[in-house]
């Protein structure tokens, strides 16, 4: 089998290409990143070398290399792709409210591109990865279902659902094989230093304010990379095409109940906390309803949240290079975020 995984150099990308990689030696794998400032070969360094992984430089807007890329030819040196696993997006809320005209052409016109050519030269299976805040605001019960509607509220979450409403659209109109998964917040190794979780172990490993938006009591659903993998790697093989799956940890905590987790594992005082003004168009909670995939599919998390975030912490702890190198380019470019 042939895989072309999108984005595969970013946070959850790199955790599915590494999963996969050695689950699957008989698989071959090419990679296509434009490597912005969210993408990192770094992330994949144990893998590069793989002779079942093959690294592509470019833009998913990219129409002729997308299509070359597809169907076997010039830069891919396996052959016609059989799969395609679509990562590759502009995630960061903050950046989407200052820019989202980027978020528009990466994440709408690219997944055109990419749906096209699936269809072009007949895809066996598409995987569009997505997220839970296409789903909008939930109030303080209840949880997302694959049935509700997409009501996003930030550009960045309006760009995603248009995206997986072209997949559906491209699987009733031409019959593509296309799956949509939407995860909870993922959290763990390698994830970008501007997210929440890392944001706030570096800064608190640095010694310096932590910045949390309004009073913290935004709720959000946590899962653990790994975890998400895993389900990823469930529905590429024994999804069903035209469904919806959700991919959530069931573990909700509060921004401020995550931070302070945070510090009490860094043995850092609570005082290191700042609270700021609160970002437009912040939604209150998000909860995941993940049934649909655990009956169907047989996938369950592995990950508690305290001994995952536990492991994340440490893991930043022990790699300073990895991501002081990241904040020190990016306070070059425009300082810090949430």
């Amino acid at each position: 089998m042939i895989v072309l995984v999108t984005g595969g150099a970013g946070f959850i990308g790199s955790h599915f290409l590494r999963r996969m990689i050695r689950k699957y030696p008989d698989y071959q794998f090419i990679n296509l990143d434009l490597l912005t400032y969210a993408g990192n070969l770094n992330n994949l360094a144990d893998i590069a070398d793989n002779p079942g992984y093959q690294f592509v430089k470019g833009d998913v807007c990219d129409r002729p290399l997308v299509e070359s890329l597809v169907s076997g030819f010039s830069p891919n040196r396996f052959g016609p792709v059989d799969v395609i696993v679509h990562f590759a997006a502009e995630s960061h809320v903050d950046r989407s409210i200052g820019r989202p005209e980027w978020f528009v052409r990466t994440n709408v016109l690219g997944t055109q591109v990419l749906l096209n050519a699936a269809c072009k030269f007949n895809v066996r299976r598409y995987i569009q990865v997505s997220t839970d805040e296409v789903y909008g605001e939930l109030g303080t019960t209840g949880k997302f279902s694959e049935e509700m509607p997409p009501t996003p509220n930030s550009p960045y979450s309006a760009s995603k659902a248009a995206a997986d409403l072209l997949v559906r659209a491209y699987h009733q109109t031409y019959g593509l094989p296309a799956i949509v998964t939407r995860c909870s917040n993922n959290y763990g190794p390698y994830q970008h230093p501007e997210k929440l979780i890392p944001l706030m172990i570096t800064h608190a490993l640095q010694d310096q304010p932590l910045p949390l938006y309004g009073d913290g009591l935004n709720v959000r659903d946590w899962l653990h990379v790994y975890d998400h993998s895993a389900a990823l790697d469930l529905v590429m093989h024994h999804g069903t095409p035209g469904e919806i799956y959700n991919i959530g940890g069931n573990q909700e905590r509060t921004n401020l109940e995550i931070v302070k987790m945070i510090l009490h594992l860094l043995h850092k005082p609570d005082t290191l906390i700042r609270f700021v003004k609160d970002r437009p168009g912040h939604d209150r909670r998000y909860a995941i309803d993940a049934a649909k995939i655990r009956s169907q599919l047989g996938w369950t998390p592995d990950y508690p949240l305290e001994a995952g975030l536990a492991d994340t912490v440490k893991w930043y702890a022990q790699h300073w290079e990895w991501w002081t190198l990241i904040k020190d380019r990016e306070s070059q470019q425009k300082g810090g975020g949430q």
